[in-house]
């Protein structure tokens, strides 16, 4: 478990930016030593904020894109295209306008796809995708993420595991289906703690006062069935992006810049 650092930007859009060349950094960095990298993406304004960022960068010319393998840390279940669904919006963010292997896009199921309206399925489905992908060096049944990016919801929840719902108490599986969400569309597929803990870094995204109580939470010793956000690390590092407002909340000991 690597103990959370923190790094505050001055509004959303500056941590976007900042995220984004960390990203590239991260990736290039990645493909140098081991001949390709491997990221999580994850929805949501502060997701997609990103994703946007690195698009308009002159940077992102310095990664290959055929050498990165791109996963999701959760899905709304819902049709293929669906403009809520999670790949849709990443592909108009950024997806659409870089040069990716489309066989190394690993979207999750949709809820049209080959296991029909059964999410349980589809995610057993992305978790033997995972498990295909994992060498032997990852000693686990997901590959070893270089970086794995989750926003933080007001309630703590990321990815799309909720507070005292039934994924977040997943300890063995590494991708479930999520019934009854609190969020629309009730009906996700989710990486689980687990999974999330396989990646080198994790990466949490907060930004608007809306995220300020949840940081909080979640930075002061919360447990993570009650603020899964708490139970995010990274073997490696865990970063937590945060602008002034989200920060807003947090006890000034927390404040240490992270080293870059």
């Amino acid at each position: 478990m690597s103990t959370p650092q923190l790094v505050v930007h001055h509004d959303k859009e500056l941590m976007a930016q900042a995220a984004a060349a960390r990203l590239i950094t991260k990736i290039v960095d990645a493909q140098t030593s081991r001949g390709s990298a491997s990221v999580v993406l994850t929805g949501g304004r502060n997701g997609n904020g990103v994703l946007a960022a690195l698009a308009a960068a002159p940077a992102r010319d310095a990664i290959d894109w055929g050498r990165l393998d791109l996963w999701w840390g959760d899905e709304r279940f819902l049709p293929e295209g669906d403009p809520e669904r999670n790949v849709t919006q990443a592909r108009k963010a950024l997806l659409d306008s870089v040069p990716l292997a489309p066989e190394r896009v690993h979207a999750m199921p949709a809820s049209d796809g080959p296991y029909g309206a059964d999410p349980d399925a589809a995610a057993a489905a992305y978790a033997a995708e995972l498990a295909r992908a994992a060498g032997p060096e990852n000693h686990g049944p997901v590959p070893a993420f270089d970086v794995l990016m989750l926003g933080v919801g007001p309630d703590t929840h990321v990815a799309s595991l909720f507070p005292e719902l039934p994924a977040v108490r997943e300890t063995e599986r590494t991708v479930v289906g999520v019934h009854g969400a609190p969020k629309p569309p009730p009906t996700r597929i989710t990486l689980t703690l687990p999974a999330i803990r396989a990646a080198r870094e994790v990466w949490l995204l907060a930004a608007g006062e809306d995220k300020a109580r949840a940081a909080a939470i979640a930075l002061s010793g919360a447990g993570e069935i009650q603020a899964p956000a708490a139970g995010a690390y990274g073997r490696q590092r865990t970063l937590w992006l945060l602008d002034t407002a989200a920060a807003g909340q947090l006890p000034r000991s927390l404040y240490p810049p992270a080293s870059a």
